[in-house]
């Protein structure tokens, strides 16, 4: 049998699927997985490396690293990397970038396997958006640079940390 016929109306959303049902999998990975059920391909992995970049330079006291987070939070037209981001707020700098990298890490490879289908011509099911607004309805992040960080953005814990 033909492997297109195995092939034919592929879902790129599969892997993200699993993911997000695997008991196996830290619930905060589960739910990063599920937000980016039906998020096009290249705008997934592009928002979520964008947002790992931001807190890593937020991390690293980066000059403009602070602007850059609060201006990827405060986009009027971008919930998905708000969603991220709060999904994975308050765990932790460190366990906030590694969740980012592992998610990275399947986003790369659907993008991979959405240009090999392409290029074989294999046709694959549709992307099914998650959103039923065109803008995002709900209140948003101040766009000042000058935002508080919390004690999980410190290896201490306690209240003396920040």
């Amino acid at each position: 049998m033909p492997a297109s016929s195995h092939l034919d109306r592929f879902d790129l959303d599969i892997v993200l699927r699993d993911a997000s049902c695997d008991m196996n999998l830290q619930p905060v990975r589960r739910a990063i997985a599920a937000l980016c059920i039906g998020v096009s391909v290249d705008d997934a992995y592009l928002s979520v490396r964008e947002l790992r970049e931001a807190v890593s330079l937020v991390h690293e006291n980066a000059p403009g690293g602070r602007a850059k987070l609060a201006g990827i939070l405060s986009t009027q037209c971008d919930d998905f990397q708000r969603a991220i981001y709060y999904c994975l707020a308050g765990r932790g700098v460190v366990e906030m970038a590694e969740a980012m990298d592992w998610l990275l890490t399947l986003l790369k490879a659907r993008g991979r396997i959405a240009a090999w289908l392409s290029r074989s011509r294999v046709r694959r099911k549709d992307l099914v958006s998650p959103y039923v607004a065109e803008a995002p309805d709900g209140p948003l992040v101040s766009a000042s640079p000058d935002f508080e960080l919390g004690r999980s953005w410190f290896v201490e814990r306690g209240p003396e940390a920040y």
